[in-house]
C-alpha cells in the first residue's frame, strides 16, 4: 500500500522550525563572526593601520613642504587618490580636501598638540565598541595628525583613508555577492529542508496508518543515513506489529474454540443426564465425560493464566543457583509412573557440575513438559535420552526420543500457542499451550529452545541456558 503524503500542522511546524533554526544559526554565526573580527581589528589591525596612516601623512607633509607653491594642488591630488584631509592653523584657518567628514568632532586640544610639533593618533585611540568598526567610522577624530608648514604658517594636517573612494566599487561588488548568497542560500535551504522533512512526513502518515490498523506500509529504505535506518526499523516494527495482531486474533479465536468445545460437550451431556429413563451405564459414562471435559477446561484456564503472567514477568523471576542434574531427576520422578506404564526407558547423562541461575518452579515446568510430551507421543517400549553439556557460555540440554519423528513442515509451528500435531484437536486432552509456555519460560531466563526431527528417527528438543 502506497502512502499519500498528508502534511499536517505538526509536519509544517517541523519544516518551519528547521528553516528558522538554520536561519537563526546563520544569523548568530554572522553576528559572532562580526564581533570576533571587530575584536581582531581593535587589538591587532588598529595599531598597524594607525602606523601606516602616520607614514602616509608624513609623506604627504614632505611633498607639500617640498613644493610650497603647489602644496594646495598636491593636497587635492592626495585626496583624489583616496584620502580625506583637514588642514587648520587653530586660529580660524581651516580647509578640507576630499569627501567631507561625517562628524567634525576633533578636539581643540588635539589640534594644539599637533601645532606644537606633536602627533595625533586618533585611529589608534579610537574607542573599542562591539558594533562599531573604527576602520569605517568617517569622523574627524578618527584620523592621524602631523604638523605641516604651509605658506610660512605652522598648520596641522589630519588624514584618514576615504573608504568609499578606495573600496566603493569593491564594496558594492561584495554587497551584491552577499545579498545574492543570502537569497540563494535561503532558497536552497527551503528546498533542502523539505527534502529532509519529507521522510519524516511519510513516517508520520505511516504512524496514522498503523494507528488505524493498517500495517502494510511502504517507506523508502534505500538511504544510508539515520533517516534510512529509522525507516528500516519502522518497516520492521510494522511487520512485527502485523504479526502480533495476527497472533492476537488467532489467539482469541483459539481460546474461544478451546473453551467453547468442552462447554458444548458439558452442556450436551448435562442435557442427556436430565432424561429420566437414561440407563445407569450411559449416565455414568456421560458423567465421566463431563468430568473429563471440566478437568480439561480447568487445565486450559490454568495454563492461560500462567501464560498471561509470564508475559508480564520480565523482572519477576525468583532466581537462585540450580543444579541441572538435580532438577532433571526431580522431573523424572514426577513422570516415573507414566514411563513405567508405557515401558519407556530413560537414560540420563547430566554432569554434576552444571549450574544455571533460574527460577526452579518455572524451569520444572519446562523439564516436565518436554518429558511428558516425549512419553505421550512415542510408542511403547521406546526410549528417551537426556544429555547436558557446556558449549561456550551456555549449558545445553537435549531431550532425545526414539519415536516416529515429526513432519519437518510442522517443526516451525511446534512452539505456537494452541498448535497441536493432530488437526482434529483431540490430542489426548492437550491444550496446545505446553511448548509455548516452555519457550516463554526459557526466553525469560535468557535462553533458547529449538526442535529437530527426522521421520522414523525420533526428535530432539534442545534447551540452551546461560551458565552460572
Amino acid at each position: 500500500m502506497r502512502l499519500r503524503l498528508a502534511p499536517g500542522r505538526a509536519t509544517e511546524s517541523l519544516y518551519v522550525r528547521v528553516c528558522l533554526t538554520t536561519l537563526l544559526a546563520v544569523g548568530v554565526g554572522a553576528l559572532l563572526g562580526f564581533l570576533v573580527s571587530n575584536v581582531h581589528y581593535h587589538t591587532s589591525l588598529k595599531p598597524f593601520n594607525d602606523a601606516k596612516l602616520s607614514g602616509i601623512a608624513y609623506e604627504v607633509k614632505r611633498m607639500a613642504e617640498l613644493r610650497p607653491d603647489a602644496a594646495d594642488e598636491y593636497l587635492e591630488s592626495a585626496a583624489g587618490l583616496g584620502y580625506e584631509l583637514y588642514v587648520t592653523d587653530g586660529d580660524g584657518f581651516e580647509k578640507f580636501y576630499g569627501r567631507p567628514f561625517r562628524e567634525r568632532d576633533l578636539k581643540s586640544e588635539s589640534v594644539r598638540e599637533v601645532l606644537g610639533g606633536g602627533e595625533y593618533h586618533g585611529v589608534a585611540d579610537f574607542p573599542n565598541r562591539p558594533f562599531i568598526t573604527g576602520f569605517f567610522d568617517n569622523r574627524l577624530s578618527n584620523t592621524v595628525g602631523v604638523p605641516l608648514e604651509l605658506d610660512g604658517r605652522r598648520t596641522a594636517l589630519f588624514l584618514r583613508p576615504d573608504v568609499i573612494l578606495q573600496f566603493g566599487e569593491l564594496r558594492s561588488f561584495f554587497a551584491m555577492i552577499g545579498l545574492l548568497t543570502v537569497a540563494f542560500s535561503i532558497a536552497i535551504l527551503l528546498i533542502a529542508t523539505r527534502y529532509l522533512v519529507k521522510p519524516i512526513t511519510r513516517m508520520t502518515a505511516a504512524t496514522k496508518e498503523i494507528a488505524d490498523g493498517r500495517y502494510e506500509i511502504e517507506l523508502p529504505t534505500g538511504r544510508r543515513d539515520e533517516i534510512g535506518q529509522l525507516a528500516g526499523h519502522f518497516m520492521t516494527m510494522s511487520r512485527d506489529l502485523s504479526r502480533l495482531e495476527e497472533s492476537r486474533r488467532e489467539f482469541v479465536a483459539n481460546v474461544s474454540h478451546e473453551i467453547q468445545s468442552p462447554l458444548t460437550s458439558i452442556q450436551g451431556f448435562a442435557a442427556e443426564l436430565s432424561v429420566p429413563e437414561l440407563p445407569d451405564a450411559q449416565r455414568l459414562r456421560f458423567a465421566s465425560i463431563i468430568g473429563e471435559e471440566s478437568r480439561r477446561l480447568s487445565a486450559l484456564s490454568r495454563q492461560l493464566l500462567l501464560l498471561s503472567s509470564l508475559d508480564r514477568m520480565e523482572d519477576g523471576l525468583v532466581r537462585s543457583p540450580l543444579n541441572l542434574k538435580t532438577e532433571i531427576r526431580r522431573a523424572v520422578e514426577v513422570l516415573e509412573w507414566q514411563l513405567s506404564e508405557k515401558g519407556i526407558a530413560l537414560r540420563l547423562s547430566v554432569p554434576d557440575h552444571l549450574l544455571v541461575m533460574g527460577d526452579a518452579t518455572l524451569l520444572d515446568q519446562v523439564w516436565i513438559n518436554l518429558l511428558s510430551n516425549a512419553v505421550k507421543h512415542i510408542p511403547e517400549g521406546r526410549s528417551i535420552t537426556v544429555t547436558a553439556a557446556t558449549e561456550g557460555e551456555e549449558n545445553v540440554l537435549r531431550f532425545a526420543d526414539t519415536g516416529d519423528g515429526i513432519d519437518p513442515a510442522k517443526l516451525p509451528l511446534l512452539f505456537d500457542r494452541f498448535y497441536r500435531g493432530d488437526p482434529s484437536r483431540s490430542d489426548g486432552g492437550s491444550t496446545g499451550l505446553g511448548l509455548a509456555i516452555a519457550k516463554k519460560i526459557v526466553n525469560l531466563h535468557g535462553g533458547t529452545i529449538s526442535a529437530e526431527s527426522e521421520r522414523g528417527r525420533g526428535s530432539v528438543f534442545a534447551v540452551k541456558l546461560p551458565k552460572l
